[in-house]
Order: C-alpha cells, then structure tokens, then sequence
C-alpha cells in the first residue's frame, strides 16, 4: 500500500510540475516597427503612421482595429499589440499603413505576427 501511495505522489508531483511550467508561460511582446524616409531616403520625425485593418467579409464590416501614433526623432512609428495576441494564436493581423506629414503621403502594409517585433519601411511623397 505504501509504494502505492508513494507512486501516486509522485505522478501527482510531476503533473503539477508539469502544469505550472506549460501554463506560466510568459507571453513575448508583439510589436509593429514602422520607419518612414521620404524620397531621399531620409527619415521622417514627427509623421502620422497609421495601422488599420479591413473588412474582408461580405458585406463590409466596420473596421475594428485602428492605431495611430506618431514617428519618433529616428522616424520609428511603434505600436504594441500585447492586447490584441494571446497565447496560442496562429498570426495576429495583415494591416494597411498610411503615412503622412505635410504634403508628404505614403502606404504601406505589414505582416502582424505574434511575439515579434514587426518592421517595415514606409516611403512618403508628394
């Protein structure tokens, strides 16, 4: 009876082990990098990047996901999609990009995909 118990524990012991390795996995982050250089290839502080989906259904849906923020003194727009990715998850989003600043306009699209920092590079003009 003894080994019994001792085997059970045991097998108990290393299914929590077990459990609580696989379920406190820390999510990676997931991120969007958009650099934006104008025509000669210099880059753009201060423009307008924004990320935003598509309806690919019919008929169109409203758009749900829209970002928008602002390209740093390197002309690195950055967006974190932690919220949007969760552990599991096959990809996490296809987006459109529009950039602007001035008179300046470019577009662009990226490829989301989880725990990854995403880069593309987005070229303005007149």
């Amino acid at each position: 009876m003894k080994k019994y118990i001792l085997a059970f524990s045991a097998l108990f012991i290393t299914a929590i082990t077990i459990s609580s390795l696989v379920s406190c996995r820390k999510k990676g982050d997931t991120i969007a990098k958009v650099t934006v250089r104008d025509t000669a290839n210099i880059l753009v502080p201060g423009a307008t990047v924004i990320l935003y989906g598509e309806s690919t259904t019919d008929p169109i849906q409203p758009v749900v996901r829209r970002d928008t923020t602002t390209t740093n003194t390197s002309g690195v727009a950055t967006i974190n999609y932690n919220d949007v990715y969760q552990l599991g998850q096959a990809g996490v989003a296809v987006l459109n990009i529009s950039a602007e600043k001035g008179d300046l306009y470019g577009e662009g699209i990226i490829k989301i995909e989880e725990e990854q920092e995403n880069t593309v590079t987005v070229f303005i003009q007149p």
